[in-house]
Protein backbone atom coordinates (compact mmCIF):
# COMPACT_ATOMS: atom_id res chain seq x y z
CA UNK A 1 0.00 0.00 0.00
CA UNK A 2 1.69 3.16 -0.77
CA UNK A 3 1.33 6.41 1.25
CA UNK A 4 -1.68 7.75 -0.88
CA UNK A 5 -3.24 4.85 -1.32
CA UNK A 6 -3.21 5.07 2.79
CA UNK A 7 -4.32 8.65 2.41
CA UNK A 8 -7.33 7.89 0.38
CA UNK A 9 -8.25 4.84 2.29
CA UNK A 10 -8.26 7.45 5.50
CA UNK A 11 -9.86 10.01 3.32
CA UNK A 12 -12.77 7.36 2.22
CA UNK A 13 -13.54 6.42 5.69
CA UNK A 14 -13.54 9.67 7.30
CA UNK A 15 -16.52 10.45 4.79
CA UNK A 16 -18.07 7.78 5.21
CA UNK A 17 -17.75 8.03 9.25
CA UNK A 18 -19.41 11.90 8.65
CA UNK A 19 -22.24 10.16 6.36
CA UNK A 20 -22.71 7.75 9.43
CA UNK A 21 -22.98 10.42 12.18
CA UNK A 22 -25.36 12.52 9.74
CA UNK A 23 -27.72 9.21 9.64
CA UNK A 24 -27.80 8.54 12.92
CA UNK A 25 -28.72 12.31 13.94
CA UNK A 26 -31.34 11.85 11.26
CA UNK A 27 -32.34 8.11 12.73
CA UNK A 28 -31.69 6.54 9.61
CA UNK A 29 -30.64 2.95 11.07
CA UNK A 30 -30.89 1.41 7.75
CA UNK A 31 -28.17 3.95 6.02
CA UNK A 32 -26.10 3.61 9.07
CA UNK A 33 -25.82 -0.04 8.81
CA UNK A 34 -25.36 0.27 5.05
CA UNK A 35 -22.58 2.87 6.01
CA UNK A 36 -21.19 0.95 8.40
CA UNK A 37 -20.74 -1.93 6.61
CA UNK A 38 -19.08 0.05 3.65
CA UNK A 39 -16.50 1.80 6.27
CA UNK A 40 -15.85 -1.95 7.87
CA UNK A 41 -14.80 -2.48 4.09
CA UNK A 42 -12.87 0.17 3.43
CA UNK A 43 -10.75 -0.27 6.94
CA UNK A 44 -9.91 -3.56 6.24
CA UNK A 45 -7.56 -2.59 3.74
CA UNK A 46 -5.27 -1.56 6.53
CA UNK A 47 -5.22 -5.01 8.46
CA UNK A 48 -2.02 -5.99 6.46
CA UNK A 49 -0.69 -2.81 7.77
CA UNK A 50 0.10 0.68 6.57
CA UNK A 51 3.50 2.12 5.79
CA UNK A 52 4.50 4.56 8.23
CA UNK A 53 3.80 8.46 7.03
CA UNK A 54 6.01 10.93 7.70
CA UNK A 55 6.06 15.09 7.41
CA UNK A 56 2.30 16.31 5.62
CA UNK A 57 1.06 12.93 5.02
CA UNK A 58 1.51 11.85 8.35
CA UNK A 59 -0.32 14.70 9.79
CA UNK A 60 -2.98 14.58 7.55
CA UNK A 61 -3.75 11.13 8.37
CA UNK A 62 -3.50 12.39 12.15
CA UNK A 63 -6.12 15.51 11.28
CA UNK A 64 -8.34 12.40 9.25
CA UNK A 65 -8.15 9.75 12.17
CA UNK A 66 -9.69 12.69 14.62
CA UNK A 67 -12.67 13.23 12.44
CA UNK A 68 -13.23 9.61 12.16
CA UNK A 69 -12.98 9.34 15.85
CA UNK A 70 -14.89 12.38 16.18
CA UNK A 71 -17.52 11.12 13.86
CA UNK A 72 -17.52 7.92 15.88
CA UNK A 73 -18.26 9.86 19.03
CA UNK A 74 -21.40 11.73 17.76
CA UNK A 75 -23.17 8.04 16.28
CA UNK A 76 -22.18 6.39 19.96
CA UNK A 77 -23.71 9.25 21.52
CA UNK A 78 -26.58 8.90 19.87
CA UNK A 79 -27.30 5.17 19.34
CA UNK A 80 -25.79 3.92 23.09
CA UNK A 81 -28.86 5.47 24.88
CA UNK A 82 -31.24 4.35 21.94
CA UNK A 83 -30.02 0.93 22.51
CA UNK A 84 -30.15 1.09 26.09
CA UNK A 85 -34.13 1.86 25.55
CA UNK A 86 -34.31 -1.23 23.20
CA UNK A 87 -32.39 -3.19 25.68
CA UNK A 88 -35.09 -2.19 28.60
CA UNK A 89 -37.95 -2.55 26.64
CA UNK A 90 -37.20 -6.09 25.09
CA UNK A 91 -36.09 -7.21 28.96
CA UNK A 92 -38.73 -9.55 30.49
CA UNK A 93 -40.62 -7.26 33.02
CA UNK A 94 -39.67 -8.23 36.86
Amino acid sequence: MTSNEVLAMYENIAALSNRMAVAAREGDWDDLARLETQCALQASAAKSGVPPLAGVERKRKIDLLKQIMANDRAVRDITEPWMGQLDRALSPAH
